[in-house]
């Protein structure tokens, strides 16, 4: 058995080391890849390195039996899946190998060395570093062009990000293999230049050494400065108690030092650093359910100070020309659990961001003031953080939300930007079409993101709102090229009201579930053009079945109904690519949707057990795709907007929302039907 992805086969992947990280790499390999028979070899020089990985990785595994994460069957499967040995020699065979040693550029040299004589010459070789270049690693390795690092975040198993950074020598293909590689086995990677710390841990352990200077001026105690970092960056831990955890104290001694002379002077290892990793010391930090004081002028200049710091930080990154924009602030976001930091300028004010920076360089020599925030501060204008990215492939433009945090949910800047990306593809000559597609192998777009719903205060905002997404849904039908929605995952409300204004729809095959319209759980009814849509593909009694019941569909049933082409067995987008090409070659049938009113409506729709659902939503309901269909088009959405606001006056409405967001979406709401 095996996994094949991209033209590249894995029957065996290797893990080096059995410290700290390499035991929940090869946790996370088991977990993807032994339903497909991959098998996973954890290699290490010490036995008792590799007896407490065994332990770590099967007491990780027990633990999501017991939250109901894996099946007991599941359990047996990833555990059988891991081989432990001291024996390299056990790495023959291996498709992909991730070495996860301790970060010393001999000893990383010496063991590809020995794994490069081993494998085969087509095996992709990987450095779990967390700092170095790869052409520092793989220096000796005579095949350059199939190495990389792979930088995995703490803890490895459930962080989902990793930094793929290729070296001078990498050959594009390999980056890209690795890249689309660890997207579809779940994790979220972005593209980093080689440089040393990469892009996201300079931020972490800059962010750190701000927080000890603070402490080391006598500004304020570790605790009360951990307080503050934690509150600013809305982050999890604050930085010294996120030092304490990882046993970050040693590497960032060695990361701070070297950053002097690879990244800028203001970076130093604090003597409070030294003094902590010479006394094998953690940091004083509040203990759990503590309530540590920090007055409010005393918090205001921590803030202030680490903002400046942090936001200078992450600007010089950009300004290297590490990493995209977009990249980087998904990075903060997943890898370090923080604020953004440019969605974080952009709401403070990049004018206000600029002074902070600046006061911060003046306090601090050698730190410096970044261009990219200097001209966006001066002209107070905001950072562009794009979450629909487009990539063309020889004249069809693929656009690819990605907001994998929430599984790719719209609110409405992200259906402001669909609309824009759309309307700038179809002005762009050197465009033929556009395929939309979602980040990730879970989801396409997972719905609209509800908190939105719970400001709606009256029937008229609730018609503007409705009305707000579903003039950027228009405009996607308004494309006159050919567009061709590629699912790549499940499709909820907003999401598959998306994808029906493309011209044609396409999904993954073999998805249980796939499309859905779960709006009456939550007292409300399609706001971005469901009602109005899915009766002109499917008809109008089957659509209403599924719109009055929410009753999710998969890959096959929606292939049936009508409201996919087909089902694509392998290379999805690639098979969206095509079938634009050919749809705009006039080699494929185009379907554009029918701008008329529908024929032989009928009176009314049949009575349906409805379980908990709402009443008076139903009745909303079905006045919405009744009454949409028997218009024209265009006069049919503004019909579902009225719809949509008559449901927002009801008590329902606020019922479902509520139940929602206290209780989640399996929760059902207790409907009063007023």
């Amino acid at each position: 058995m095996s996994f094949t992805h991209a033209g590249r086969t894995l029957r065996k992947v290797a893990v080096i080391g059995s410290g700290q990280i390499g035991p929940d790499i090869a946790l996370y390999f088991s977990k993807v890849l032994s339903p497909y028979g991959v098998q996973t070899v954890v290699v290490d020089v010490s036995d008792a390195a590799l007896a407490g990985g065994k332990a770590k990785l099967e007491k990780k595994i027990a633990k999501g039996v017991e939250s109901g994460a894996f099946t007991p069957e599941q359990q047996a499967q990833m555990v059988g899946a891991v081989s432990w040995t001291s024996d390299y020699q056990q790495l023959a065979g291996a498709d992909l190998v991730v070495e996860a040693a301790t970060e010393n550029k001999e000893l990383k040299g010496r063991i590809f060395a020995q794994v490069e004589a081993l494998v085969a010459a087509d095996a992709i070789l990987c450095s779990n570093s967390s700092h170095l270049e790869p052409e520092v690693i793989f220096a000796a390795t005579k095949g350059k062009g199939r190495t990389a690092v792979v930088h995995y975040f703490f803890p490895a198993e459930r962080n989902l990000m990793v930094e793929v950074v290729p070296g001078a020598d990498t050959a594009p293909a390999t980056t890209q293999w690795l890249l689309s590689f660890y997207e579809a086995i779940g994790k979220v990677p972005i593209r980093v230049s080689s440089r040393y710390g990469y892009a996201l841990d300079p931020v972490f352990e800059g962010l750190f050494f701000a927080c000890a200077l603070l402490a080391e001026e006598g500004v304020g105690t570790t605790k009360q400065i951990d307080v503050v970092c934690k509150k600013t960056f809305k982050m999890g831990i604050g930085s010294f108690t996120a030092m304490n955890l990882t046993g970050g104290n040693p590497i960032t001694a060695v990361g701070l030092d070297n950053y002097t002379s690879k990244i800028n002077a203001w970076y130093r290892t604090p003597q409070s650093l030294k003094d902590k990793v010479a006394q094998k010391a953690n940091w004083d930090v509040a203990a759990r359910g503590e309530v540590v004081e920090v007055p409010d002028a005393l918090a205001a200049r921590i803030r202030d100070e680490l903002l400046g710091a942090y936001f200078g930080i992450c600007g010089e990154i950009v300004d290297a020309g590490l990493v995209s924009i977009a990249d980087f602030n998904m990075g903060l976001d997943i890898a370090l659990d923080m604020k953004p930091a440019f969605t974080f300028m952009n709401e403070l004010g990049t004018q206000k961001a600029l002074a902070l920076v600046e006061a911060y360089a003046k306090k601090h020599a050698g730190f410096p003031v970044p261009k990219c925030v200097a001209e966006h501060g001066r002209a107070n204008k905001p950072f562009e953080v794009p979450v629909v990215l487009r990539e063309d492939h020889d004249g069809v433009a693929v656009l690819t939300i990605r907001r994998p945090k929430v599984l790719n949910a719209l609110d409405q800047s992200v259906f402001q930007e669909l609309a824009t990306r759309f309307q700038q593809c179809d002005a762009d000559p050197k465009v033929k079409g556009i395929v939309l597609t979602g980040f990730g192998k879970k989801a396409f777009v997972s719905g609209a993101d509800v908190n939105f719903l719970a400001k709606i205060d009256s029937v008229a905002m609730g018609e503007q709102t409705s009305r707000t997404s579903q003039q950027c849904v228009d405009a996607v039908q308004a494309v006159k090229k050919p567009t061709v929605a590629a699912l790549n995952g499940l499709a909820f409300g907003g999401g598959i009201e998306t994808a029906m204004a493309c011209e044609a729809r396409i999904a993954q095959k073999g998805l249980k579930v796939l499309a859905g319209q779960p709006e009456a759980n939550l007292g409300i009814i399609p706001g971005a053009g469901g009602t109005v849509r899915l009766p002109r593909l499917i008809g109008v009694e089957k659509a209403a079945e599924l719109l009055r019941t929410c009753r999710p569909i998969g890959s096959e049933k929606a292939q049936a109904l009508g409201l996919i082409r087909e089902e694509v067995d392998g290379d999805l987008v690639g098979r969206a690519v095509q079938l634009v090409r050919d749809m705009a070659d006039g080699k494929a049938p185009r379907s554009r949707m029918a701008e008329g009113p529908l024929a032989n409506v009928p009176a009314s729709l049949p009575a349906l057990d409805l379980g908990h659902l709402s009443k008076k939503v139903d009745e909303i309901l079905c006045k919405a795709i009744l009454g949409a269909a028997r218009l024209p088009l265009a006069e049919a959405v503004p019909f579902e907007a009225k719809c949509f606001g008559e449901v927002c006056g009801t008590e329902d409405m606020r019922i479902g929302v509520d139940n929602f967001l206290k209780n989640g979406p399996k929760a059902k709401a207790a409907f009063v039907h007023r």
